[in-house]
């Protein structure tokens, strides 16, 4: 198991960094052949924030594990909610941006909702990806329409990217691929390994140990930014990466592994998702309306909740 453990970190490792190379090779690589960098930003830097999520699920799948993907899913949600929002609250106290209640809420209250009414018959299959991936569609033309009206162009490090070459732009992309798919056949082995040793299902691990690596970015990036004062950026990240947890990770065990899912990830893991999901939609639309912050007390209820969530996961798997 120590073996196995060890390969888990690195291939946490391998994810994270693979994920950074391969969009910092790909967006140089588009910037040397005349993409906009409006269009890298909406394309390869979005794909890049949820690559450690998207690859380990997707080599899941393929696999035959579909309950180590959607665990993964289900516990990034709640761990991010959970750990890296209410983490970041109890540091110091958010104050949700407006733009929250026509936008990014509304998209993730209905995401929630659907991935809910797809599992609710305990099965994931081709029609659920396609529902799922057509949402994706949808949501991606949209932002697309917005961000070409508005003219905003998401940040780009130009000055980096132009002293990249295609062929060094090409070597890093290649690189970071690899890493990824390295990283997460070796992440997802190792998993799959530590769970028959504790005899337990991979959809546990997939909600803890892959859950937990997956998102510690996420977890870095909301307390950087809530130390640097950007509190719309640490809600804003949060909510962007659980609808892409859904929205592009669930997919994969509907398309390459479809079949029956372990009941606990519907009862238990989305029933927890769903308490924070509207929890934080209230204490935003609250905190919006009545001019509150997402205090101290609502971070402790937020990791109350998924500690909660975790001891009763404890409990039934020893029982």
């Amino acid at each position: 198991m120590f073996v196995d453990s060890v390969i888990i970190v690195l291939g946490f490792i391998g994810l994270i960094w693979g994920a950074d190379k391969f969009v910092f090779g790909a967006s140089a690589l588009a910037r040397n052949l005349g993409v906009s960098p409006l269009m890298i930003g909406l394309t390869i830097v979005a794909f890049g924030t949820s690559a450690p999520e998207i690859f380990s699920s997707a080599v899941a799948a393929y696999e035959g594990k579909p309950d180590l993907a959607i665990g993964n899913a289900l516990g990034s949600n709640l761990f991010n909610v959970g750990i890296a929002l209410g983490v970041a609250a109890v540091i110091s106290p958010l104050k949700p941006p407006e733009s929250l209640i026509s936008k990014e809420l509304p998209a993730l209250l209905l995401v929630t909702l659907v991935t809910g009414a797809l599992l609710i018959d305990q099965h994931l299959g081709i029609f659920d990806a396609l529902v799922l991936i057509s949402i994706t569609g949808f949501f991606g033309y949209k932002l697309f329409r917005k961000r070409v009206r508005s003219g905003a162009i998401p940040e780009i490090e130009e000055s980096e990217l132009a002293e990249i070459n295609s062929i060094q732009a090409t070597g890093y992309l290649i690189l970071g691929l690899t890493l990824l798919l390295l990283s997460a056949e070796s992440l997802v082995l190792a998993a799959t390994a530590i769970a028959e040793d504790l005899n337990v299902s991979t959809a546990i691990i997939g909600l803890t140990i892959v859950a937990l690596g997956t998102s510690l970015p996420e977890l870095a990036a909301s307390v950087t930014c809530v130390l640097k004062g950007h509190h719309d950026l640490a809600i804003g990240n949060i909510v962007g990466s659980n609808i892409l947890n859904l929205l592009a990770v669930l997919p994969f065990p509907g398309l390459l592994a479809a079949g029956a899912i372990d009941p606990h990830l519907l009862y238990r893991d989305f029933v927890g998702v769903l308490i924070l999901t509207l929890l934080l939609a209230f204490f935003c639309y609250r905190g919006i309306k009545k001019h509150k912050m997402i205090g101290r007390a609502n971070g402790l209820i937020f990791l109350s909740i998924y500690f909660s969530w975790f001891t009763l996961m404890l409990i039934q798997v020893q029982s």
